[in-house]
């Protein structure tokens, strides 16, 4: 199992491709949510993207999942 060490993985955000690592524990619970919310990884990412403001993609990815996962989602 490798969910101590980030996995990169591309992302297409406003037509635009870019790479985020995150552990594979992220990775599996960004996509479940992301199906549950009835779009993909992208979408998401694209949502996400849109309100980080400074912060860097994949800490707002983790700061995203964790407040999803203590709520409940």
């Amino acid at each position: 199992m490798s969910d101590g060490r980030p996995v990169k993985r591309s992302l297409t955000l406003k037509g635009h491709r870019t790479s985020v690592s995150l552990e594979d524990s992220f990775w599996r619970e960004f996509r479940r949510l992301a199906t549950a919310r009835g779009t993909g990884i992208n979408g998401l990412a694209a949502e996400i993207d849109d309100g980080r403001g400074e912060v860097g993609l994949a800490s707002a990815i983790r700061v995203f999942v964790l407040a999803e996962v203590k709520a409940g989602r």
